[in-house]
């Protein structure tokens, strides 16, 4: 068995996975943008295959992505056109300063940060790219939802689709790591083409709310919203028209900040 990310390596099989042909993310992050009174330049840090950041492009802003993988990039210059790809890490990214009016998260990705230091570094990051007053707009996994409750950690999950031709499944496995705070991810590949299983295994920080609202205190933003849901992967998902929910339990979190005090 071989260790490999298939689907960042293979950005189309990605989108295979994961369709999104509606744009439910990128529509859930302009729409909090407009509530919140956002400007025009925006920053997507973790885009991905560009499919939102494109979203955010086709709506009239001025958008940058960045990503850490140059297989993602390239999928997203190429088919995904609007706005400007670059890559960055972003547990630590050194844009322009000040130059844009939000910085948009999704995905889970900001829970890619594994430790206090990257997560500094990733607020440290945003506050120094955004203008005074810029929002940050995220969505990932609540680390509220693991407090007792299993049922996502006791089934494992098997997916299967097809790609050029050949039928992938996939089996996933979760596991809580309590002690580095990890929501710890394996998941296999087959393949009906006689290649090699692939085993990718991943993590994600189990950041909680209360801990959240005080590491953006401290970096000086202000929590606009935070709640479990509705959102762009929520059941039911959100809609054109929902207002922010006022619990912050469930399995996913979504947040609004506002920058008040740029260092």
């Amino acid at each position: 068995m071989r260790n490999a990310n298939l689907l960042t390596d293979n950005p189309v099989l990605y989108e295979a996975r994961f369709p999104d042909e509606v744009r439910l993310a990128g529509r859930w992050a302009e729409d909090c943008l407009r509530r919140y009174g956002a400007g025009p330049r925006v920053l997507d840090i973790g885009c991905g295959t560009g499919r939102d950041a494109a979203y955010l492009h086709g709506a009239g802003r001025t958008v940058v992505g960045a990503d850490l993988s140059e297989a993602m990039l390239e999928h997203a210059r190429a088919h995904h056109p609007g706005p400007e790809y670059i890559r960055a890490d972003l547990r630590g990214f050194d844009l322009a300063e000040r130059s844009f009016d939000a910085v948009v998260c999704l995905d889970s990705a900001l829970l890619y940060c594994h430790t206090n230091d990257e997560l500094d570094g990733f607020l440290t990051s945003c506050r120094n790219s955004l203008a005074p007053g810029g929002l940050l707009v995220a969505e990932m996994r609540n680390g509220a939802f693991f407090l007792g409750r299993t049922e996502l950690l006791d089934t494992t999950s098997v997916n299967e689709l097809s790609w050029q031709g050949i039928t992938y499944r996939s089996t996933t496995t979760l596991r809580v790591d309590r002690a580095a705070q990890l929501l710890r991810r394996t998941r296999v590949w087959t393949a009906d083409d006689g290649s090699p299983p692939v085993e990718q295994r991943s993590a994600w920080r189990l950041v909680f709310p209360q801990e959240l609202r005080h590491l953006l205190a401290v970096h000086g933003f202000e929590v606009l919203a935070l709640y479990d849901g509705p959102g762009p992967r929520t059941e039911p998902p959100w809609r054109e028209g929902d207002l922010p929910g006022a619990t912050a339990d469930a399995d996913r979190l979504h947040l609004v900040a506002r920058l008040t005090r740029a260092h």
